[in-house]
């Protein structure tokens, strides 16, 4: 039975009674079981964050509880922190004493959404005017504080009537599957009719298409005017204080929630769980159409009107039938705040969710959302955090807010992939196309800003069509006056995009009339297109729609182009030097591109940033953190004094860990794998020279990283050719990681069945080899614990291809915005060292995974002991590390270690 809200405002400490209760500083951490030092540690330098209000980088190796820790931590915070705040109000709201400014203050800073009050006022004022300003401002306080705190009882007590009436939700459920039915019947009565029809008449019905003309727009201006005299209430619920947690994947966030659900506060805090429609989608005809995109079109559009009429098939007299299409069947705002009710009562996971949506009949997309306001802890994916547009359609507020970002180690990257686009000439030719098409029908119908707008759009599209004539990479600004729309404002015509929804507007109408491209004819629609019509042309010759199946053609149908271009735009506005713009020609035009590459992830983090409490940046594998400090911190305006670095040690002894640093092999060969000495020959054999003496002593599954796919191809050809590969498979079995995702699960079914078999059997096989690729899918995300990783092998140092101009370019960008520190490399060459590390520091620590396991770790490459590049290794493994001029000691190192831990009662 879950906790019933009426208690929630002292249930903070009623479960952690129950359960182990660490006090640290005066500070009492509910924890489920004993913690250990480090994780002691890791919650009260969390809470002093937290508490003060900072930026917290957060270092904790997998297998110490991180998740654990984050949960007990910040909860703890958010505990005390509601606990003080309704403390602070029961005062100021007492009868007998009015706010005294120390109250006050502190009622004012634990607000969430409100900001104080407190405007500076000429220092010459009179007495009189300064205290009536006061009691003043101390009078709104006390009735904001009144209608906070009728909110909240209000809340509250709808939550706690969801939790005592089970019957409620049940008796909703049988009324919308009444109407449901209701509906059933009528459509088919609709269908049956329409089957019925005579044909002359069936060419009466027209595709509803009042639903395609643009209505007359307004700009940010003229909005602002009209609507100056209106009252717009605000009937969006108060946001309280919470937490909003994110991570990379699904299955991270879901793991994530089944620890909270195991904590403490698993019973006491309102949760809920954030995801894409493709997720949380309950309804089956738009989760059938596959595509994010074309579900984010369907599910608005069948928001948007009641009934819409499609075209489901075309004879050759151009006869349409038609079908009704009711509006979502889960999209009802009484189920949906029913949902909300429960999703808040205890804490669900994504699964749980879309269960609980279809039982209510209620959709858990947006019912989440309607939940985000009076959730305690938020989870979500990183883009609909650290994308502003997704931030603000979600309805996530960060004004005040604590976030944690979890799994932060490509933060980074993920911020410029997020906001790096590509569009490609076949979308900009087919985007040119429909919107041409769409112009022309409703002409008449469209009013003049309308068709200005859609003008300049296409002329934007022509331009840029026009530019794919060769590979360079520019500047936005020099972009822009090369494809000649410099003159054009961008910032408007995005604005426009956004507000008039013309993409979504011209998918319906594509949908409804079918892709029909422009003949090549000389009309003056068509004149000077040029090499635009060339293109045409070819995608004219090719297969005919009705060679596809039905079903294939659904499956094929791509979402409306100008969404990409729409992106690409929003891009463009980006300031002059924080991006640059790729002009990729390849051997059509279909197939050239226009990619816009984000220099300054800091420009879009700079908002998330501002406007938290505090922020966490978590992950078990930090180093080197300085790209966080330089990269995102610094250039978002946050001073050095508010950043806190915090890395915990492993949870193992120090004697379960054997990390080498071999510079030599067997035969004396200087292990350095270059770009230019990695491929010969003597490097190879010396590669597997030195797996052949570790299979020898290393029991179980080893897992070797190699710089590529393509030198794991010619390392496995070589070693197959010379030998070394039947040696190897003597006493392991061979494993490779395969490139395609579908096939990752197979393998390593197999490599752990191989490993579990060769622990039962007594033969020459001890284990198994698994050959893997740094960056690849093995890399990140993969529990090698125990037997199926006692050993990780990493073969040279995977830097990045320094003649990408991609990479160039971001080079370029660092070495003039960045100061070089004294002594150090320029900032472009720290950042080449730094990717390096970070792919080194994911890969290796794939073992390891708990306080009793234990691994060797072996670094083949003598510029591993160059101090520069110790320094960026994991604290706990730079800790213990050992340099091997030569292999013998080396090998003599690993087969003590193995034997020691292998047969305890040997050593």
């Amino acid at each position: 039975m879950p906790l019933c809200p009426s208690a929630r405002e002292s249930s903070w400490s009623s479960r952690a009674m129950a359960e182990e209760s660490q006090e640290m500083g005066g500070i009492h951490f509910p924890f489920p079981f004993p913690p250990y030092p480090i994780q002691k540690d890791f919650m009260a330098e969390l809470y002093k964050v937290l508490e003060a209000g900072k930026i917290g980088i957060f270092e904790s190796p997998t297998g110490t509880g991180k998740s654990l820790s984050l949960i007990c931590g910040a909860l703890s915070w958010l505990r005390d922190f509601e606990q003080k705040k309704l403390q602070a109000e029961a005062g100021l709201l007492a009868p007998a004493s009015g706010p005294t400014s120390s109250g006050r203050n502190s009622v004012l800073s634990s607000s969430s959404c409100q900001e104080p009050s407190d405007t500076l006022r000429p220092a010459g004022d009179p007495d009189w005017v300064t205290e009536f300003v006061q009691k003043k401002e101390e009078r709104d306080l006390v009735e904001r504080l009144r209608e906070e705190q009728l909110r909240r009882r209000k809340r509250e007590e709808r939550l706690q009537e969801v939790c005592q009436d089970g019957r409620r939700r049940f008796a909703a459920k049988r009324s919308r599957q009444e109407e449901e039915e209701t509906e059933t019947l009528l459509r088919l009565s609709r269908e049956m009719l329409a089957a019925d029809t005579a044909p002359e008449q069936l060419g009466q019905l027209e595709c509803g298409e009042e639903h395609l003309v643009l209505a007359e727009y307004e700009s940010d201006e003229e909005r602002r005017g009209s609507r100056a005299d209106e009252g717009e209430d605000d009937l969006e619920e108060e946001h309280i204080t919470k937490i909003y947690y994110c991570s990379r994947t699904h299955s991270q966030l879901a793991q994530f929630v089944r620890e909270v659900q195991k904590s403490p506060f698993g019973k006491e805090t309102r949760l809920v769980s954030l995801g894409s429609r493709q997720s949380l989608c309950v309804n089956e005809d738009v989760k059938s159409l596959g595509s994010v995109h074309l579900m984010n079109d369907r599910c608005v559009d069948m928001q948007r009107r009641k009934h819409k009429k499609m075209r489901i098939g075309e004879d050759k007299p151009k006869r349409r039938r038609q079908k009704m299409q009711a509006s979502c069947p889960f999209y009802n705002h009484e189920q949906m705040e029913l949902l909300r009710d429960e999703i808040l009562l205890e804490v669900k996971d994504m699964e749980q969710l879309v269960a609980l949506g279809k039982e209510a009949q209620a959709c858990p997309y947006y019912g989440s959302r309607f939940a985000i306001p009076a959730a305690q802890l938020v989870v979500l994916p990183y883009p609909m955090l650290l994308h502003a547009a997704t931030r603000q359609a979600a309805g996530i507020r960060l004004q005040g807010q604590v976030v944690i970002i979890d799994e932060a180690h490509n933060l980074i990257d993920t911020i410029t992939n997020i906001h790096s686009t590509e569009v490609n000439g076949s979308q900009l030719c087919q985007a040119h196309s429909q919107l041409l098409q769409y112009m022309e029908r409703y002409r008449k119908r469209l009013k003049a800003k309308n068709l200005m707008y859609i003008k300049q759009i296409l002329y934007l599209l022509d331009k840029f069509v026009a530019v794919l004539g060769g590979s360079e990479l520019q500047s936005i600004n020099d972009f822009l006056f090369q494809s000649q729309v410099d003159n054009i404002n961008l910032f408007k015509v995005q604005r426009y995009l956004e507000k008039s929804m013309l993409s979504r507007k011209l998918f319906g109408f594509t949908e409804c009339f079918g892709v029909v491209l422009p003949s090549l004819s000389d009309s003056e629609e068509n004149r000077g297109l040029g090499g635009f019509q060339q293109f045409l042309k070819s995608l004219q010759s090719g297969p005919p729609e009705d060679s596809l199946e039905e079903g294939q053609a659904v499956a094929l149908r791509p979402a409306s182009p100008l969404m990409h271009i729409e992106a690409f735009l929003e891009a463009l506005t980006t300031a002059n030097q924080d991006g640059r713009v790729i002009v990729n020609r390849q051997g059509s035009v279909g197939q050239s591109s226009l990619k816009f590459l984000l220099l300054n992830p800091a420009v879009h983090f700079a908002q998330v940033v501002k406007e938290c409490r505090a922020l966490v940046i978590a992950g078990g594998t930090m180093q080197p953190v300085s790209d966080f400090r330089e990269q995102l911190l610094a250039c978002s305006g946050v001073e050095a004094s508010r950043v806190v670095e915090f890395s915990c040690g492993h949870v193992i002894p120090p004697d379960n860990i054997l990390p080498l640093i071999i510079c030599s092999g067997p035969s004396n060969q200087q292990l350095e794998f270059t770009y230019q000495r990695r491929e010969l020959p003597q490097m190879m054999e010396e590669t597997g020279r030195i797996l052949c003496n570790l299979c020898n002593v290393v029991p179980g599954g080893m897992v070797c990283f190699l710089p590529s796919y393509e030198y794991l191809r010619q390392v496995h050809a070589h070693w197959d050719k010379t030998g070394l590969l039947a040696r190897l498979s003597v006493r392991k079995k061979i494993f490779q990681e395969p490139k395609r995702a579908s096939q990752v699960e197979q393998v390593l079914t197999a490599y752990s069945t191989c490993i579990a078999s060769c622990s039962h059997s007594e033969g020459h096989l001890t284990g198994a080899l698994l050959l893997s690729v740094v960056g690849g899918k093995m890399s990140e995300g993969i529990n090698f614990s125990d037997d199926l990783g006692r050993c990780v092998v990493m073969v040279g140092m995977p830097y990045p291809n320094i003649k990408s101009p991609e990479l160039q370019e971001k080079m370029a960008y660092l070495d003039q915005t960045i100061p070089r520190t004294h002594g150090q490399p320029p900032p472009g060459t720290v950042l080449i060292e730094n990717l390096c590390m970070k792919a080194i520091n994911q890969s290796i620590g794939r073992a390891i995974r708990h306080q009793k396991d234990f691994a060797s770790i072996v670094l083949l490459d003598h510029r591993y002991a160059r101090p520069s590049i110790l320094a960026k290794l994991p604290a706990w493994i730079r800790d213990r590390v050992e340099v091997k001029a030569t292999f013998g000691p080396a090998f003599a190192a690993m087969r003590k270690f193995h034997r020691e831990k292998s047969h305890p009662c040997l050593g």
